[in-house]
């Protein structure tokens, strides 16, 4: 038996700080009691692996209606039509169950395949029309058979009930054939020709237990008789329904449990309703999330009274004396996809904003960040203050910094956390314990902002950022026209490291992360960010982030004639102790200046020389002085990572990008050409000047004339 426990224990860890929150704690070995009692009873009710669909829908739910849609309107995401392709034996039936669903009648005489057929729009409930595709089984239509599932939204295959052979011929062949054509959309195994089977006793479920278990992308099983009008309109019906609310975002299939993203929507759609914030929605509560956020249809007192019981009797701890607790309320979610009732739960989820991959819907996030290379996006005051609020509510010990759990939590709404993965992984500081200080949220929170503000944003949303959303990023002033001013008022810096191997880059990051020196190298192969506060003058801080370029990826990146424009600031690490260091990471600072010389993305750089307590190659003083000045940048700033001795690196490299038209490096080529350029400007006066001086003459000797003519 599949147990349920990473994601039920996120949940219930969150429901426990939520009480916490409002005094309600349990002990930890109740809260324990709950979790594993509720785990078998979602896995009770969630195991519809077998038993899914395997007949029409029921009303065994009648108490349920809090979460029924009584107005009619449709409410099936973006698909304006669904496409069904229907694949099976020769003689399973096929063109007679598409003629008898349009027609509701049995044909006496139909063609071997029939053209495309269309159910309109008001056919089904969730009115959207569904286009019917009959294929041929022959070997010489297999290429067209092939091209069409390519184009399908969900398949019907079907088989003869009374030709075993064509239901064994589902799993040796038209299955395994789904598979090698990669048709990733929702089958329907329909039997046909029910009337017409001899053996009355075998059950669906016997039939198609084995088959079920074996690929799991059959969506639903149902049996049909064209000739006797059973079942025909339920086949298409569940072929459009498994479309337009589908099983696979909501329900794993191979561990028969509730997806972690539908969880994690369904949890925050409760606390979103949840307005007194007292763990529960109370009658008043679940009647506007009926009425105004999902089903335009108000609850009888009567009808709350069965939804409580039927949660109740199967989980006390679903209800209690507020109301329908989280618990309760995924369970009830956990019992409409028992009885087939997915569209119940999608309704929900998109009337909250929720997509088929169970995100927010593009729509809803309408601030624009269309910007210029050289603009970059920051969190705004309001973001900020709204962050450090959040980071307070979920360090539930007071220790100034969120553990790993508490950052679950945290993120717990969220389809899943933002910074599990690279870039963000690993890229902040943190405690002895792994935690987060508030500085390290709020930087990786920067990160995020700067390389993927949608993200940031959909995130600010997910945790509970109720404001408008055009108030949370702004976009910052051109770094040309910062050069131009000679100052920046950005918080946010990006800083790129280049150099050779060997030469320190990721040691100094490390080291602006708090980490210990460490004498294993490890080559970086990918580019690595780190991100930090750094203390400046008059006690501001600002936000730092590290980019390290590892030394084979400098021509990619210098290949796109935009690449530095996100760049505040370039230091260019080498060995002191290393001249071969020395001189590549020379050559680097040169291929970037003419980069940006050629670019127009002016950007100050800095020498940074490494592993300062190694004694320094012969003459290397001297060299660095020299390209120093040769290029007008700053001399070389020591370092020692291992010895801990910065020397204030962070903040100079602040101090470089707050005035971003100093430190420039300026190539040889440049500053012909820049000469150049002043030489044809100062010949270009020149020749402007004297034009206006002839201009001037030539008026004054015409007033001359005229004058003399006058007098005459």
């Amino acid at each position: 038996m599949a147990f349920y426990p990473t994601t039920l224990w996120t949940l219930l860890g969150y429901d426990l700080a939520y009480r916490v929150k409002v005094g309600l704690a349990g002990s930890v070995c109740h809260v324990y009691w709950v979790i594993k009692r509720l785990e078998l009873l979602l896995l009770n009710v969630c195991r519809i692996g077998l038993l899914r669909r395997l007949g029409p829908p029921t009303r065994s739910m009648c108490h349920l209606s809090l979460m029924e849609n009584s107005t009619g309107k449709s409410n099936s995401g973006d698909k304006a039509n669904v496409r069904v392709v229907v694949v099976g034996d020769h003689g399973t039936g096929k063109s007679s169950l598409i003629v008898t669903a349009a027609a509701e009648t049995f044909p006496q005489n139909v063609p071997p395949v029939l053209p495309p057929t269309r159910l309109p729009a008001d056919f089904y409930p969730d009115r959207v029309p569904v286009t019917i595709i009959d294929t041929s089984s022959s070997l010489e239509n297999r290429i067209k058979l092939a091209q069409e599932l390519r184009l399908a939204d969900a398949v019907v295959l079907t088989y003869a009930c009374d030709q075993p052979a064509t239901l064994d011929r589902l799993s040796t062949f038209w299955l395994p054939e789904l598979r090698r054509l990669e048709v990733k959309v929702p089958v329907i195994v329909v039997g046909c020709k029910l009337d017409a089977r001899e053996d009355t006793q075998v059950s669906l479920e016997q039939v198609m237990s084995p088959i079920m278990q074996q690929f799991r992308e059959i969506e639903t099983c149902i049996e049909c008789s064209a000739r006797n009008l059973i079942q025909v309109p339920e086949v298409f019906y569940y072929a459009q329904k498994a479309v337009l609310h589908p099983t696979a975002p909501l329900f794993d299939q191979e561990t028969q449990t509730l997806k972690p993203r539908c969880v994690r929507a369904l949890k925050r759609i409760f606390i979103l309703c949840d307005h007194d914030r007292d763990g529960a929605l109370s009658d008043r509560e679940l009647n506007d999330f009926q009425q105004v956020k999902c089903f335009n249809a108000p609850l009888q007192p009567s009808e709350i009274v069965g939804v409580k019981r039927v949660v109740q009797e199967k989980l006390s701890e679903g209800v209690n004396d507020r109301g329908l607790t989280l618990t309760g309320f995924l369970f009830l979610h956990a019992l409409f996809i028992e009885k087939g009732r997915l569209e119940t739960t999608w309704t929900v989820l998109r009337k909250f904003g929720y997509d088929n991959e169970i995100k927010l819907r593009d729509d809803l996030l309408p601030v624009s960040c269309k910007r210029a290379p050289d603009q970059s996006v920051e969190l705004t005051n309001e973001a900020v203050e709204f962050l450090r609020g959040i980071f307070s509510l979920f360090d539930l010990d007071g220790d100034g910094a969120l553990r790993p759990a508490e950052l679950d939590d945290l993120f717990s709404t969220a389809p899943e956390s933002p910074w599990s993965e690279a870039p963000f992984k690993d890229s902040a500081e943190k405690t002895a314990l792994g935690g987060l200080s508030l500085d390290g949220f709020l930087s990786e929170w920067a990160l995020m902002t700067l390389l993927d503000p949608a993200k940031s944003l959909a995130n600010l949303i997910y945790i509970g950022y109720a404001g408008d959303p055009a108030s949370t990023l702004r976009i910052t002033r051109r770094r040309r026209l910062d050069r131009k001013k000679q100052q920046s008022d950005r918080n946010v810096f990006q800083c790129f490291v280049f150099g050779p191997k060997g030469a320190g880059k990721s040691a100094l990051l490390n080291s602006f992360l708090g980490r210990p020196f460490s004498e294993t190298y490890s080559p970086t192969t990918n580019e690595r960010f780190a991100t930090n506060t750094v203390d400046h003058l008059g006690g501001n801080k600002k936000t730092l982030i590290l980019r390290e370029i590892p030394e084979d990826g400098v021509k990619r990146l210098l290949s796109n004639k935009e690449s530095l424009a996100a760049c505040d600031v370039a230091i260019f690490v080498h060995d002191s102790s290393d001249e071969k260091s020395w001189k590549r990471a020379t050559e680097l600072l040169v291929e970037v200046a003419s980069h940006v010389e050629d670019s127009g993305f002016e950007v100050p750089c800095l020498i940074v020389a490494a592993k300062d307590d190694l004694d320094p190659f012969p003459l290397a003083i001297q060299n660095s002085t020299r390209v120093s000045q040769d290029m007008g940048i700053e001399a070389p700033i020591p370092v020692s990572m291992q010895l801990g001795d910065l020397n204030n690196v962070f903040r100079r490299i602040i101090s470089a990008a707050e005035h971003p038209h100093l430190s420039i490096p300026e190539t040889e080529a440049g500053r012909n050409r820049k000469q150049y350029r002043q030489l044809v400007n100062r010949s270009l006066m020149f020749v402007s000047v004297g034009a206006a001086v002839a201009i001037v003459g030539l008026a004054a000797y015409r007033v001359y004339a005229a004058r003399k003519n006058a007098s005459g």
